[in-house]
């Protein structure tokens, strides 16, 4: 099949851009009306997207992103002054799904999902209007808008993990005396910590975004394109272990201010040039396509004959934007709708009396308080046994819409406290177990639960989906956020203090609708 011809996209005058098109101005005119109106409904999305990009280091590369889709786009301006855009009805498919993907995470509480959903829209309804034949044409580009989409915070634990584990081998192999303790590095010179700032990353969701750039664009290979792809994710990974190794290597002989002040000035964005400057340097020899000559992804005379009979199935550019711009809205109306829904509040809740334990004042060696922004009702108390253990029990109520109890910085952890993250726990049915450090000597066994309808479960994304469901079905669901915690005073005390107390209760869904007063 042919591709659809029509006279030059753009008419020139020397080298300058005159006018655009006149068989283009009608699609963009419409294109414009649908994307501009899907903006405005998740303007929230964007304008935090856009403070990440802004204000957060590990996300300042996105700013270049929009600029490299328009610089691609150009490269193809003259393949694309042969194609004749149409609107294509099927394209509402992926529109629908994109705009529901955005309600989910947006009623949710699940920023990744609603900003997710929020770009592929914009994406969707480029091939609902523009059409299937612009779309392919240009499908590296409109892909690579997914890389607005600001994610790797989820990244963080396990890097930080396999940080400390490559860090205390190299320590070894230098021959310096350490003792590691979850992402704590004990050295003679002092204790170390495998932050979440120097978990890398930040150099990883860099070096994923330039190294799918660098694929594309220098490579024509697709064996060539994936084995560069795994160095540009293995190299930032292992840089970054020698990175903090370095780091603790000259603290051994210059002083930990020295180092902290050399790691300051040296690493950072100075050694992720360096990392990338290697990788172009031992991969050029394999480039085997001119970034300067880029075609077309794809035709449509490449795609089987089967699917290109879908590329017929053409709709007016009127009904198309139409249905697009009330989608959009209808969508929209969904969101405010379910966003106010709100579960009944009850007056007080109270810690219940829990046989063979009694209740004790709350008075821990060393500070603690978990955070629940926006929950109408936190309790915190502290049981014993006969046997002596202690554990203490944190619970959270929330009811509004418009909280989160899972949201990052929520929880047993206080990101404003000297409280740190040492490492996670042993798995727990129904909880997620995380073990604290504070001072590098006083330790807190956490498990957190979260209760929601019928729901109780560990996991903050599991407990996102069901407050989807609720939300989505606009039933007014409350949360509530349950945390055991022990002090550690003893091998495996506090794991047995919790165990035990957990088995005294019996069902925690039950025992937390009781506090509530549900039962």
């Amino acid at each position: 099949m042919p591709p659809d011809t029509a006279p030059a996209l753009y008419r020139r005058d020397g080298n300058a851009v005159s006018s655009l098109a006149a068989h283009w101005r009608k699609p963009l005119a419409h294109y414009g009306v649908a994307s501009l109106t899907i903006f405005v409904l998740t303007i929230g999305e964007w304008l935090t997207m856009f403070d990440q990009w802004w204000n957060i280091s590990t996300y300042n590369h996105i700013l270049f992103v929009p600029l490299i889709i328009g610089w691609l786009i150009y490269t193809r301006r003259k393949l694309l002054s042969a194609i004749i855009p149409s609107a294509w009805w099927p394209g509402l498919i992926p529109l629908a799904v994109s705009l529901m993907l955005w309600l989910l995470g947006s009623i949710g509480g699940l920023n990744s999902a609603s900003q997710l959903g929020a770009v592929m829209a914009l994406q969707a309804s480029a091939l609902a209007i523009l059409g299937p034949r612009f779309t392919l044409a240009c499908a590296f580009p409109i892909a690579y808008a997914l890389f607005l989409v600001p994610f790797g915070d989820e990244l963080v634990p396990t890097l930080q993990m396999i940080t400390a584990d490559m860090v205390i081998a190299l320590t070894h192999w230098s021959g310096i005396p350490a003792v590691i303790d979850g992402v704590f590095i004990d050295t003679p010179v002092g204790l170390f910590e495998v932050a979440e700032a120097c978990s890398g990353v930040k150099f990883l969701i860099a070096m994923l975004a330039l190294g799918s750039l660098v694929a594309y664009t220098c490579f024509r290979s697709w064996k060539r394109r994936a084995i560069f792809m795994i160095a540009a994710i293995a190299l930032p990974i292992g840089a970054n272990g020698v990175r903090a190794w370095g780091t603790i290597y000259i603290a051994q002989f210059q002083g930990i201010e020295f180092a902290e002040g050399f790691d300051h000035i040296f690493y950072g964005w100075v050694f992720f040039a360096l990392l990338v400057g290697f990788l172009l340097a031992v991969a050029w020899r394999w480039f085997d396509r001119d970034p300067d000559d880029l075609g077309a992804d794809l035709m449509v005379e490449d795609l089987p004959r089967n699917l290109q009979t879908w590329v017929t199935l053409r709709g007016g550019y009127r009904v198309v934007t139409a249905i697009s711009v009330a989608m959009a809205v209808l969508f929209g109306i969904w969101n405010v709708t379910a966003m106010q829904v709100q579960a009944a509040v009850p007056q007080q809740i109270a810690l219940p009396t829990v046989s063979g334990w009694t209740r004790i004042p709350y008075d821990p060696a060393t500070p603690w308080q978990p955070t629940a922004t926006g929950a109408e009702h936190r309790l915190t108390g502290r049981y014993r046994n006969d046997d002596g253990h202690e554990v203490d029990v944190f619970v959270g109520y929330f009811a509004g819409s418009d909280t989160d109890a899972s949201a990052y910085g929520e929880g047993a952890l206080d990101k404003g406290s000297d409280w740190r993250w040492l490492q996670p726990g042993a798995p727990v049915t129904n909880a997620v177990s995380d073990y604290l450090l504070i001072y590098g000597q006083h330790r807190r066994l956490v498990q957190t639960s979260y209760r929601t309808g019928g729901t109780l479960t560990g996991s903050a994304l599991a407990l996102k989906f069901a407050n989807m469901r609720d939300r989505l079905l606009l039933q007014a669901e409350p949360t509530v956020m349950l945390i055991l915690s022990s002090e550690m005073q003893g091998l495996g005390a506090a794991e047995r203090a919790i165990a035990d107390f957990r088995q005294t209760i019996g069902d925690e869904g039950e025992w937390l609708d009781r506090i509530a007063h549900r039962r």
